[in-house]
Parts: C-alpha cells; sequence; structure tokens
C-alpha cells in the first residue's frame, strides 16, 4: 500500500510539487508510528492495552474510505506474469530470517535446533531467490533497477536509516518506564515532541527538495540524528526531562530531513515505468530495516545486559570493604536473603543503563557510517525537479 501511495501522489502532482507531495506523504509514513506511543500510552492508562489493537478499526476504515472518495484510478497497465516463485522465497527468507531474529535469544541462538532450521530456511530461500532473479527473464525484483546509483545508494540508505529510527522508538518506552519508573502517558508525552520535530522538518524539507543539493539535506538530517544518539549514550535514571524532549525533537528533526529527500530522489531518478518497483522495493526495505533493527536491539540489549550483569557481579562480594559501611550493610548485606536480592536488584539496573548506553552507541555508529553513502548519491542542481536535476 505504501508504494502505491507514493506513485499515486507522483503521478497526480506536477513535477514541481513533487517534492512537497512527498513531504505530505513523508509526514503519515514517519510521523505516525512517532505519535504511536502518545495515543497507545493514553489508551492503556484510561482503558486497556487491547484498545492500542481496536483502535485500528475505525482509523483502517477511514483510510479506506478517504482512498474510494479522493484518489483518482489509475489507468491500467497491460497484464503481466506475475513471478510467485521469486515472491515464495523472497518472502519465506525474510519470515524464517525475522523468526531467527525475535526467537534467538529466547531459545539460546544455535544452541537451538528451532533456530538452527530457521537460520537453514533464510538461507536456502534467499539463495533460490537470487538465483532466480538472474536466470529467469521476468523476476519478482529486477537486478536491473540497481544499476541506477541513487536507487541502489538509497535502498541500503533507507535500511539502515529505519534500522536505527525504530530500533530507538522500541529501545525508548522501556527506558522511561523501567528505569525512570515514568507512568505510561507521562513516557508517552515525553516521547511525542520527537513527531513535532519530525512534522516541521518535513514540511520545510518538502520546500527545499530540487531546489538545495540533497546530499546537504541528507547531512543535515543525519547531523540532528546523530547529535541525539551521541546526547543519549550520556543518559542515566536521572536524565531531567527537558534533556530527554530536547533529544527527541533533534531526533525528530533529523529523520525528517532525511525521510523527503531520500524519497524523492530513490524513486524520481528512475524512467518512469519503472517508478511503482522500484517504490515497492524502496518500502520493503524501509519494512526490513524497521523490523530487523527492533529485533536486533532487543537482542542486542538482553545480551549486553546479562554481559554486564556478569561483570559487575564480580565486584560484588563479602570481602569489598564497601560492606563494613553500616549504612549500606543495614539494607544491602551479602549475608542475607533480602541484601542479596537488594543487591541483584541494583546490579541488574546497573547493568540495564550499561547495555542501553551500548545501544545507543550502536545507533550512533551505524547513523555515522549513513555520511560515506552520501558519496554515491548524484549531485542535484537547483532545479525544482529532482527528477530532471541530476548531473553525473
Amino acid at each position: 500500500m505504501i508504494p502505491l501511495s507514493q506513485t499515486v501522489l507522483l503521478t497526480i502532482y506536477p513535477k514541481e510539487r513533487h517534492g512537497f507531495a512527498m513531504a505530505l506523504f513523508g509526514i503519515g509514513v514517519v510521523v505516525g508510528p512517532v505519535l504511536g506511543p502518545v495515543l497507545g500510552g493514553w489508551l492503556t492508562e484510561n482503558y486497556t492495552w487491547r484498545y492500542v489493537f481496536y483502535i485500528n478499526a475505525p482509523l483502517g476504515l477511514i483510510g479506506f474510505l478517504g482512498m474510494m472518495v479522493f484518489l483518482p484510478e489509475s489507468p491500467r497497465t497491460p497484464v503481466q506474469k506475475f513471478d510467485w516463485f521469486g515472491f515464495s522465497t523472497l518472502s519465506l527468507a525474510i519470515g524464517a530470517f525475522q523468526l531467527l531474529l525475535d526467537r534467538g535469544e529466547i531459545k539460546d541462538w544455535f544452541g537451538s535446533s528451532e533456530i538452527f532450521t530457521e537460520s537453514l530456511i533464510a538461507g536456502s530461500a534467499f539463495y533460490l531467490f537470487l538465483v532466480h532473479t538472474f536466470t529467469t527473464q521476468r523476476p519478482f525484483m529486477r537486478p536491473a533497477l540497481f544499476r541506477d546509483r541513487n536507487f541502489a545508494a538509497g535502498v541500503i540508505f533507507s535500511l539502515i536509516a529505519f534500522v536505527t529510527l525504530y530500533a530507538s522508538l522500541a529501545l525508548q518506552p522501556p527506558y522511561l518506564q523501567d528505569l525512570m519508573n515514568y507512568p505510561v502517558v507521562t513516557a508517552g508525552l515525553v516521547m511525542g515532541p520527537r513527531g513535532v520535530g519530525t512534522m516541521a522538518a518535513t514540511l520545510l524539507v518538502g520546500r527545499l527538495v530540487g531546489k538545495v543539493d540533497t546530499r546537504l539535506l541528507l547531512a543535515i538530517g543525519l547531523g540532528f540524528s546523530a547529535w541525539s544518539f551521541y546526547v543519549m549514550t550520556g543518559w542515566t535514571p536521572d536524565v531531567s526531562e527537558q534533556e530527554i524532549i530536547v533529544a527527541g525533537l533533534a531526533q525528530g528533526a533529523g529523520f525528517g530531513f532525511l525521510f523527503v529527500p531520500m524519497s524523492t530522489v530513490t524513486v524520481l531518478t528512475l524512467a518512469p515505468e519503472e517508478r511503482a518497483e522500484g517504490a515497492s522495493v524502496f518500502s520493503l526495505s524501509r519494512s526490513i530495516g524497521s523490523s530487523v533493527g527492533i529485533s536486533i536491539f532487543s537482542a542486542l540489549l538482553t545480551t549486553n545486559t546479562q554481559v554486564n550483569h556478569a561483570d559487575i557481579s564480580a565486584y560484588v562480594t563479602p570481602v569489598n570493604r564497601a560492606f563494613e559501611d553500616p549504612r549500606i550493610a543495614q539494607f544491602m548485606s551479602p549475608f542475607t536473603p533480602a541484601g542479596r536480592a537488594a543487591l541483584d536488584a541494583l546490579v541488574t539496573q546497573q547493568a540495564q543503563i550499561v547495555a542501553y548506553i551500548d545501544d545507543y552507541k550502536v545507533l550512533l555508529i551505524a547513523t555515522l557510517a549513513l555520511f560515506l553513502l552520501l558519496v554515491i548519491f548524484k549531485k542535484t542542481s537547483g532545479s525544482a525537479d529532482p527528477a530532471t536535476a541530476v548531473e553525473g
């Protein structure tokens, strides 16, 4: 649905308005997930968590009616044979890989026969997909699309960018609720300004696409995102709400600057008859990046917590002279069951704090690595249409 909507926007809007059209499209794609925690927190606090799912029914109905009323009917294209084998093998590979990431931490990774089986299925299905793609005449995903430099760079760029976006979105609520003891509504409200930053940046950058070098806009977005992750590497449970909001605003603005030029340049440099397929591949890269990012960084958080817990526990011994202080020994004595439980809770909390910092450092490194991809994008001139404003 996302690639179809993107293609329709580029079709019904004149070329000089493509940047603004993609800005409107970007608001829905990026701001929706960002504002979700606010609405979800309010529903959970005032009703039950089930309403987070129930609310999709009326909103989906409104979206369906809006498409039926406002979207024009697109011209029909000649019917082409659908590549069911390519579609099936790619779907199987992605599904098995997602299961591997989601259940790997629970099943002790490759010590489990289930994880080994899922990895075998994912690898085999992807191998069949690649062989079929390069040998059939009409593959599900044509390799020729990746001859376009902007498209290839945009797919890789979006994959990594959405890993960082959704991973940070998944890490923030448990940090606020578990380590900082924020109520669910307060956590949602503190995360809300991120959406404000995204919306403002998206509307601004929509007017700059085609007038300013796209690489500059992407660099600004990466700069905002990298700075926010750098700030988050220094967080502790004592961090103020103001600092959380400022970092959220910067991160939201960063993704606003990234999404619109990334979407526009990636698709518009393709031939008109290739844009629908290109938008589908681009959307697939975003979906894979978001789901894989959440799985990887959630597993990384759990693993790092266990490692940090073991490292910190090495210093918590009965011979540690800190326990000679009566104020500490009264509540955290290693010689009593209550004291050992309190010590374990404290060590676990500190291990989680360090694990979150480790995750934010990896997100910072991934964001900085995206600067290297900027040299691959073609330089855009000051023309209003990014599709025609490309120099070699």
